[in-house]
């Protein structure tokens, strides 16, 4: 797996209207953040090598909804973390839910199997998706994930996703 030296700037070239919004709003907030160039990157095992090279544990972002696709979910976990629908389900009081449509994904998220990212909430396709995030992640000081692509992450204060950026995209969160 190919990782970059690390960049605190945002790629020379952007790929996505996603990818692009993702920077644009770091720097307007004025969030810093590491990030690397990869090769593609889907699976968690692929994000071992990024995790050593950014110093940091990525998180596992899955893309959720009901049976009839009328309500969905951004569920933010460690990435070691074993998902179980049930347990998801109960904590929140809702449904038994599946794994979206990646067709869904890419509408709704603006981003690819493997690319799922809380950064997709800048999008107004992604209003009335629900960020859902597990405890563990909220307690770490780092917050590592996709910049929308399968060949851009970064790190970020967990505390500034979560007091800064999700706060100007308008959306909140539950933690469970």
């Amino acid at each position: 797996m190919f990782v970059s030296k690390i960049f605190t700037t945002a790629p020379a070239d952007l790929h996505t209207d996603l990818q692009k919004k993702v920077y644009e709003a770091l720097d307007a907030l004025s969030i810093p953040y590491q990030r690397v160039d990869t090769d593609v990157a889907i699976t968690m095992e692929d994000c071992i090598e990024i995790d050593k090279a950014l110093d940091m544990k990525m998180v596992k972002t899955l893309f959720l909804c009901n049976r009839q696709k009328t309500a969905f979910y951004l569920f933010i976990t460690a990435g070691d973390k074993a998902f179980r629908s049930k347990d998801f389900s109960s904590a929140l009081h809702v449904s038994r839910v599946s794994f979206a449509p990646s067709e869904r994904m890419e509408s709704m998220l603006g981003t690819k199997i493997g690319a799922a990212t809380i950064f997709s909430s800048l999008l107004e396709t992604a209003r009335d998706v629900r960020i859902v995030i597990d405890r563990d992640v909220v307690s770490e000081e780092w917050y590592g994930c996709s910049d929308g692509t399968t060949t851009g992450y970064m790190k970020v204060k967990t505390s500034d996703i979560l007091e800064r950026f999700l706060p100007y995209t308008g959306h909140g969160y539950e933690e469970i």
